[in-house]
């Protein structure tokens, strides 16, 4: 494992740009690894609905830990997880709910502070860092912050603000900044050259290429939950033409191969 953690942060200080597909499962992880992915990011929201919860620091913690061991146990690859809010508004909690997910083999983790203080998802990193510490596992803790995403303040001040939040952050024991909502490319240039730690952005409708991001300054695209959404929209499009035609030609055409899925998961 601790290999896998120095592999995960080396990749966020090569010269190319980490892209990241989230995953949400066993399956998904393996295919996204076979697809040629340098690691692995989940998304809390892909995580939590498939396995029947709603997104939002609802998920057991347990569950979350029970399905990291799952697939690290199936990858070669770093695996980061998306922690939420850490699962407690208590940061003294924070090592109680962390170090299950450090043992189950992830390196890697995003933590948010939502519309929450910035000095509260301080305190929580504070004590992440700790438990890591604890587990001799240099974790990646990839600081969220919803500044965009949730709109706080005037459009104006939300660069500035995010800068902030991450020296604020990064002084916590953060080795990442990640700013999901972020997609003007002027904002991602002042944001990227004004913290000291690797920028990630999220996917969202108008956000510029990878190569782009990457002359911008960014060092992290991930896909958040765009790739469950798509995957079971197409499953709920199937299922009901399926349901209402019968027609085996729905669910037989383009399949993968059942041959290759079984060869991903051989032991």
């Amino acid at each position: 494992m601790p290999n896998l953690a120095e592999k995960f942060h080396a990749l966020h200080d090569s010269d190319d740009i980490l892209v990241l597909p989230n995953a949400w499962d066993v399956g998904s992880a393996k295919v996204i690894e076979d697809a040629g992915a340098k690691a692995i990011a989940t998304s809390s929201a892909g995580v939590a609905w498939a396995l029947g919860f709603p997104d939002g620091n609802i998920l057991p913690p347990k569950i979350l830990a029970e399905l990291t061991s799952r697939i690290t146990d199936v990858l070669k690859i770093p695996l980061t997880i998306d922690f939420e809010g850490g699962y407690t508004n208590n940061p003294s909690k924070i090592g109680d709910t962390l170090a299950p997910v450090i043992d189950a083999g992830a390196v890697g983790i995003n933590i948010e502070d939502g519309e929450g203080a910035p000095d509260l998802l301080a305190k929580k990193i504070e004590k992440a860092r700790k438990a890591a510490e604890k587990a001799g596992v240099n974790v990646f803790i990839n600081a969220r912050t919803d500044v965009f995403l949730a709109e706080i303040g005037s459009p104006k001040s939300r660069v500035a603000e995010t800068i902030k939040r991450s020296e604020c952050y990064e002084a916590a024991g953060a080795n990442g900044l990640f700013v999901p909502g972020l997609s003007d490319a002027d904002e991602i240039r002042a944001i990227a050259s004004g913290i000291k730690i690797p920028l990630n952005v999220m996917t969202v409708p108008g956000l510029p290429k990878a190569r782009e991001l990457e002359k911008l300054g960014v060092r992290r695209l991930t896909s958040g939950q765009t790739i469950p959404q798509v995957v079971w929209k197409t499953v709920a499009l199937l299922a009901k033409k399926f349901l209402e035609t019968g027609d085996a030609k729905v669910v037989t055409t383009d399949t993968m191969p059942y041959s290759n899925l079984q060869d991903l998961f051989k032991r």
